[in-house]
């Protein structure tokens, strides 16, 4: 295993973890996630949302049943994160941190992933010392 690949999958798996512990904290404590998304100014039917998501994304990601499932779910999870990081950020309330961690692991995951998997994907940008070229699945 390439260091690039095993940078994909500890960075792959870390994410999955922080996904699937959200999903978990916000299904044992609806009523309090629910109180901190209104304290942000979300509206509280976005928790029952994201729990699907926060499972969903990660089991797309780590199965990948299909590349275009696979980059839709780290689209997602960029703007989820790009919107985390905002709201603890205008929140004042410095709990940005982590968000911009999962942010960082997100980032790192998607442009390693063709060094990783089978089947790569052609909406990874080349960069230089991290992945090879996308290559055709046939």
């Amino acid at each position: 295993m390439t260091k690039t690949a095993l940078l994909y999958w500890a960075s792959t798996v870390l994410l999955s973890l922080i996904y699937l512990a959200a999903a978990g904290f916000y299904l044992t404590n609806l009523q309090l996630a629910q109180d901190g998304f209104t304290a942000f100014g979300f509206p509280a039917w976005l928790v029952p949302l994201l729990i699907v998501a926060k499972i969903a994304a990660p089991l797309a990601i780590l199965t990948r049943l299909s590349v275009r499932l696979s980059d839709l779910a780290y689209a997602g999870m960029f703007y989820h994160l790009l919107l985390a990081v905002s709201a603890h950020l205008n929140a004042g309330d410095g709990g940005y941190g982590p968000a911009l961690a999962a942010l960082a692991l997100m980032l790192t995951s998607f442009l390693t992933q063709n060094a990783a998997r089978k089947t790569a994907s052609p909406n990874v940008p080349a960069v230089p010392g991290l992945a090879p070229p996308a290559r055709q699945s046939t």
